[in-house]
């Protein structure tokens, strides 16, 4: 098993190229050969992951503009040319600087330069927004536990006009059987995670790919998740990068392998498989009441590693309970973590990567706190609701405006500006910013 204090004295030792992201080719204790060939070749018929890398941290000092959701929690985020797409579970919503209440039913829009909210976009839906992706021509595809978007059914997956909230009713993808907590898109092929059963009358367990403009399933990806430990086969995230698919939830096989809580699917491949890699690190128990506990992850810009992160209850160094931890992407076999940080037992449920910083989201207290028991052990540093790690080297970057800690962060977007955060609290940077916030960025962002 690993320590919080070996993985970073092993991630210490990785050498890292222009800027301070790393991209290593060695992970400790599993198979450590790199793929690069495979890697290379993917890239000329893949297309660029769209991540945006920064080039530095991220002010500490919220910008002013931002709107104020005035109850309930803000799950999901979109950027749609210069827009602003909000999700979640709310009612109510107010420009900043003005008193003006604006009924919205768990969905908005604003406009990112003003913070003006988009007064045709107000679609009614009858159940929560969890995941939102950007589509194309001034649209955006919403994911959740719904039924209807405004007055024509939809069953947990709608793409929407910009422009007046109406759906593009083309799109009919038919899910059925749960909700779409997940989603991810490049050209063509949107990629979706959830707890459902069905997509456009075939069975799909948990993880579909469908066309992006017609709905329909895509019978090249068939990956089924399974073997859950919690009774119901669910996939909390994914995130894609040019080649590759990282999938976590509370299932233990993919396509049958061994793959717990977490895997890598290879989305360059016809049809797509289960990539060689897999890890361990999330085989252990934490709490009875979280028989699964992997939550948020995302790819670096690039995709050559990935960070997880995790709830759970569970405190110690030799777990991965209330945790986040850095993966290679291209390492193959077992695979352990090149890092892992603890809370010391709070629950981490966000995180964007961007080159510069992981940004990490839950209900946390601390960073650094791999001795930690519900309390700061040696060298813990305080970092309430949100903070930022190292990407090379795994510890807690100096960064620290905090946030009012509440249920905590269930959504970041990195975008060429800077970060968005989306939460159930209304104290961010030592400010008023109710349920969604934006940390500047002062540097341009490489493209």
């Amino acid at each position: 098993m690993f320590t919080g204090i070996t993985s970073v004295l092993v991630a210490a030792l990785l050498p890292a190229p222009a800027g301070v992201a790393a991209t290593t080719d060695t992970v400790r204790h599993g198979a450590i050969r790199h793929d690069a060939a495979r890697h290379r070749a993917a890239q000329h018929h893949v297309a660029r992951h769209d991540a945006v890398r920064h080039r530095a941290v991220v002010s500490a000092d919220p910008v002013d503009t931002t709107p104020h959701v005035l109850d309930g929690i803000v799950n999901a985020f979109a950027l749609v040319g210069g827009t602003v797409v909000v999700g979640g579970s709310f009612g109510a919503v107010r420009e900043a600087g003005s008193t003006r209440v604006l009924a919205r039913s768990g969905l908005f829009a604003y406009e990112q330069a003003t913070g003006r909210v988009l007064p045709g976009f107000a679609p009614h839906l009858d159940g929560p927004v969890l995941a939102l992706a950007a589509g194309a021509h001034g649209t955006v595809y919403v994911g959740g536990r719904f039924s209807a978007a405004g007055d024509a059914r939809a069953l947990g997956l709608a793409l929407l006009r910009l422009s007046d909230g109406s759906q593009v009713t083309g799109f009919d993808p038919r899910v059925r059987g749960g909700a779409v907590t997940s989603l991810a898109r490049r050209g063509r092929q949107l990629y979706a995670g959830g707890d459902f059963t069905w997509v456009g009358g075939v069975r799909r367990t948990a993880l579909a790919r469908v066309d992006a403009v017609t709905g329909a399933v895509d019978p090249r990806f068939a990956i089924r998740p399974g073997a859950p430990r919690g009774g119901r086969t669910r996939v909390h995230a994914i995130s894609l990068s040019r080649d590759r698919l990282a999938v976590d939830g509370d299932f233990t096989t993919l396509d049958g392998l061994s793959r717990p809580q977490l895997g890598l699917v290879d989305v360059a491949a016809a049809p797509a498989r289960v990539a060689p890699w897999r890890t361990r690190a999330y085989r252990g128990r934490c709490r009875d009441d979280f028989p699964s506990y992997v939550r948020g992850l995302d790819f670096a810009p690039g995709g050559g590693y990935f960070v997880v992160v995790t709830t759970g209850g569970g405190v110690g160094a030799h777990t991965t309970c209330d945790t986040a931890a850095r993966f290679e992407t291209y390492a193959s076999g077992e695979v352990s973590p090149t890092w892992v940080n603890h809370t010391g037992g709070d629950s981490l449920y966000s995180v964007a990567v961007t080159g510069a910083a992981v940004y990490v989201g839950g209900h946390q207290r601390w960073l650094d706190n791999p001795r930690g028991r519900d309390s700061a052990g040696p060298g813990a540093v305080e970092r309430p609701g949100i903070g930022a790690i190292h990407p090379r080297t795994g510890r807690a970057l100096g960064w620290n405006p905090t946030r009012e800690r509440g249920i905590g962060v269930k959504a970041f977007l990195a975008h060429r500006g800077g970060l968005l955060v989306g939460s159930d609290t209304t104290r961010l940077g030592h400010e008023y910013h109710a349920r969604v916030g934006m940390f500047p960025l002062s540097i341009t962002p490489d493209s």
